[in-house]
């Protein structure tokens, strides 16, 4: 009998179910998208029950293409989207209404309310500064705008939840509602020297706490999975992170320093910073990387909100590219951005700029600019946000990064890696296996069932593919950075001028 972990990576635009065999090789995949909504202007959605079809059909892909059967599952992790979240009826099983997700700025005006009330209090508290990219307020929404969640409430019915949260209580059948410290720590409602819900913020945003997840350790019981749920699987699931921390564990960034760099939807970097969380001036994130054995490490997080979404954008707004895979050799055909920049900022800017009200720009345009420099403008936009969080980083926690570790989708951009590496001035490292948000929620949960003994032997695990040194004079480095940040100041002035 063949014996694999199953890593499910639950993200914004799709769920991947990735098999891994006992010397951490990559077996299968599988694969299925989740229909993004888009209600009003800054809003963003899912169905609920999409992202749980999702989860059983990529599982369920990955098991046939490696002639597996549920039975052959040692051990799952989970690892999701983040700040996304929803409320249930926990007697049906029902969703009450869409997920939220993380990228949603609906509640923009009553975080700047918030901020200017009890902005203080909740940075002490949560160690994050009041935004609505965080769950607090979108589950105050939800409890507002919502009258079957009113309803339900009264009759001690409603559930809420993340999307771990979410499928945890589904792969169960309704046995295990939980969550982990790294989830927890990026609600804005846990305290995070605590980890445990902050009462008071719970009042502030009159949330009960009777709706909430208890939170638990990333490594972990979260129950066993029914096999007349999910798959024929009756493992348990012993791992539970957030995404950007679950890569974090993946590309065993396990010594305070090291830094990794996830391309997808958003784009994220983090930074472990060991047993202590690093405040940072920049508005950079001091977050829960993970918690195992009682033992918390914290990591420094900065998020980029529309990165690979810019390039969908190309593909179903403008429809000037029909796939993602054409725009390596767009981009390189254009030669140069030809004095175009596009900011992407679809729903505002995130660190270190912190601007709900930016908004997309495309700038530099002449009669002579080609597809080919558009598509080129927005790869490159990726790059030059990734340069604004390493430097805010490094300015916050005081450490001079000397690598790069990146994963996600894009990373298969030769391009875009290169430009990347010329715009840092640093080596970026791409490892064998790029799905690293599914490796180290399947690394979390082989420690949490005791099928590993620690970090140090998944060390070895990590494997070079392709690494890119920087091949730019300073010179350019300087004058295309120079470009980037006068294209981000129109950005941010273009709502103001109303």
């Amino acid at each position: 009998m063949a014996n694999y972990y199953l890593g499910l990576d639950q993200g914004t635009t799709g769920t991947t179910a990735i098999l891994f065999d006992q010397n951490w090789r990559q077996v299968s995949r599988g694969y299925r998208e989740i229909r993004q909504i888009y209600p009003q202007a800054g809003w963003v959605e899912h169905d609920a029950m999409d992202i749980w079809e999702s989860a059983r059909f990529a599982t369920q892909q990955a098991l046939d293409k490696a002639g597996a059967t549920g039975s052959d599952i040692l051990c799952v992790g989970i690892d999701h989207e983040g700040e996304s979240v929803m409320v249930w009826d926990k007697v049906t099983g029902r969703p009450v209404y869409n997920a939220i997700v993380w990228q949603d700025r609906r509640t923009t005006a009553e975080a700047e309310a918030l901020s200017a009330s009890h902005g203080r209090l909740i940075r002490q508290r949560t160690a994050l500064m009041v935004d609505s990219y965080f769950s607090a307020l979108k589950v105050q929404w939800l409890l507002r705008h919502v009258p079957e969640a009113k309803e339900l409430l009264a009759q001690g019915r409603l559930l809420c939840g993340t999307m771990d949260c979410w499928l945890v209580w589904k792969m169960t059948g309704g046995a295990v509602h939980a969550t982990d410290t790294s989830t927890g720590s990026r609600t804005m409602l846990m305290n995070l020297a605590k980890g445990d819900w902050d009462e008071e913020v719970l009042a502030l945003l009159d949330i009960p706490r009777s709706i909430l997840p208890p939170i638990g350790p990333s490594a972990g019981d979260y129950g066993r999975c029914v096999p007349e749920e999910f798959c024929g699987i009756s493992a348990p699931i012993s791992g539970v992170l957030v995404d950007q921390q679950a890569a974090l564990f993946g590309q065993t960034c396990f010594t305070p320093g090291t830094v990794k760099t996830t391309y997808g939807t958003g784009c994220f970097m983090l930074m472990n910073t060991g047993d202590k969380p690093v405040q940072s001036p920049s508005g950079l994130l001091p977050i829960v990387g993970w918690n195992m054995a009682g033992k918390t490490t914290y990591a420094l997080d900065g998020g980029i909100y529309i990165s690979g979404a810019a390039t969908q954008w190309l593909r179903d707004g403008l429809k000037i590219i029909s796939s993602a895979a054409e725009t390596e050799a767009m981009a390189l055909a254009a030669g140069s951005n030809n004095g175009v920049y596009f900011v992407p900022a679809f729903t505002g800017l995130a660190a270190p700029y912190w601007d709900s009200y930016a908004r997309g720009t495309l700038v530099g345009i002449t009669g002579g600019t080609t597809r080919e420099q558009i598509v080129r403008a927005t790869l490159e936009s990726t790059a030059y946000q990734v340069s604004d969080l390493l430097h805010a980083m490094e300015r916050d926690s005081g450490v001079a990064i000397s690598a790069m570790r990146v994963d996600g989708g894009a990373v298969a951009n030769n391009f875009l890696m290169q430009f990347q590496s010329d715009i840092l001035n640093l080596p970026v490292l791409v490892p064998e296996i790029t799905d690293t948000t599914a490796l180290g929620a399947a690394f979390m949960a082989a420690i949490g069932a005791g099928f590993v003994g620690g970090t140090e032997e998944l060390e070895q695990s990590w494997r070079l593919s392709r690494r890119f040194d920087p091949q730019m004079s300073e010179d350019e480095r300087q004058y295309l950075l120079r470009r980037w940040h006068k294209a981000v100041s129109r950005a941010r002035d273009w709502a103001r001028e109303d």
